[in-house]
């Protein structure tokens, strides 16, 4: 089970409804965004950002 499953429930959302053919593809999509690691440039950015404040 995936840390989204976790946290929002899974397929418990739409407990007696079908899913959509596309909902699994989308899934699998926001997945994979979540697992990508933090670009330098945004680390670099952040960074900055708190160096400010």
């Amino acid at each position: 089970m995936s840390k989204h499953e976790q946290s929002h429930g899974g397929d418990k959302a739409q407990p007696n409804k079908e899913k959509p053919e596309w909902a699994d593809g989308l899934k699998q999509l926001y997945d994979s965004v979540v697992e990508e690691p933090l670009p330098d440039s945004f680390k670099d950015l952040l960074s900055k950002l708190d160096q400010q404040s």
